[in-house]
């Protein structure tokens, strides 16, 4: 898979992002019940944004290159984009204001030793690292406990996206909220793709996971992105069942491009308790915490 031309990327990504937003929703009114058109028109749009039609639809075609922030702002607020998508939307544009040739910064695929001793201290929680295409880098005892089914892939680096989409049976049976997950898994990938369109190793990702899973395709095309955040994981791990986890994901700011996953339950609850059993579990099992 090459790498995605900018201008068709702007031009799926504005379409989809109308395409949300019903004029009910937006604060116009409906003139006439068959509307040829999913959303928004092109000139409902310019009018919220407060541009002509015109230059709307050069915007749309691809052409953000003299778009101001101004401009850009209006446009995210005529459709409603929420944090993420406000952010891919600068990402796009910026990008179209580059000089010529790709930009080939590349994430970090190495953890410093002294973060994996973070991992190791982390003794009561599953803690692991990731880059922005969710390889797994480095884990403690407790999450190489937790994500066993992931980690039977022979594959290193794992990777939790490869595992949602080429093995649904197991992730089916290890994701509570499965359709949930791979709908966030393909967003976060598809903002990856936004911060680091040149990236060789997330393009052969996302060819490979496009060429094998027709999932993976209908999510793609989405065009939907998010942000890595706090949460809600819920699984049932194959040793000691429901585990309902409450999930913190965060930047490393020494290292662009990773972050550290750390998730809790609160004491006292069947969770915590679980998450004491597995640990008493992963105790007894002789690879080294951060080893992958």
């Amino acid at each position: 898979m090459a790498a995605m031309d900018l201008r068709t990327e702007i031009r799926e990504f504005l379409n989809s992002r109308r395409a949300h937003i019903t004029p009910e929703q937006a604060g116009l009114p409906a003139y006439g019940g068959n509307r040829r058109v999913k959303g928004l028109r092109r000139e409902e749009v310019a009018l919220l944004a407060g541009v002509s039609v015109d230059y709307y639809v050069r915007m749309e075609r691809g052409s953000l290159a003299g778009a101001s922030d101004g401009v850009l702002d209006a446009l995210a607020s005529a459709l409603q984009l929420d944090e993420a998508e406000r952010e891919h939307l600068f990402r796009l544009a910026r990008r179209s204001r580059a000089p010529g040739g790709p930009h080939r910064h590349r994430p970090a695929v190495t953890v410093r030793s002294t973060l994996r001793q973070v991992l190791d201290a982390i003794s009561d929680a599953p803690a692991w690292i990731c880059n922005g295409r969710y390889d797994v880098l480095a884990m403690n005892q407790l999450a190489r406990a937790l994500f066993s089914p992931v980690l039977a892939d022979p594959r290193r680096p794992a990777n939790t996206t490869r595992f949602v989409y080429l093995n649904p049976e197991a992730a089916r049976g290890f994701f509570v909220d499965y359709d949930h997950i791979a709908g966030d898994a393909a967003a976060k990938l598809r903002m990856e793709a936004g911060r680091n369109p040149h990236d060789e190793e997330l393009i052969a990702l996302v060819g490979e996971l496009s060429t094998c899973s027709e999932l993976f395709r209908q999510r793609w095309a989405s065009q939907d992105v998010r942000l890595h955040r706090s949460g809600r994981k819920r699984v049932h791990h194959p040793i000691v069942g429901r585990l309902d986890l409450d999930v913190e994901s965060m930047e490393l700011p020494a290292e662009p491009g990773l972050h550290l996953n750390v998730y809790t339950a609160p004491a006292g609850t069947p969770t915590a308790d679980n998450l004491a059993l597995l640990a008493s579990w992963a105790a007894t099992r002789q690879t080294p915490a951060t080893e992958l």
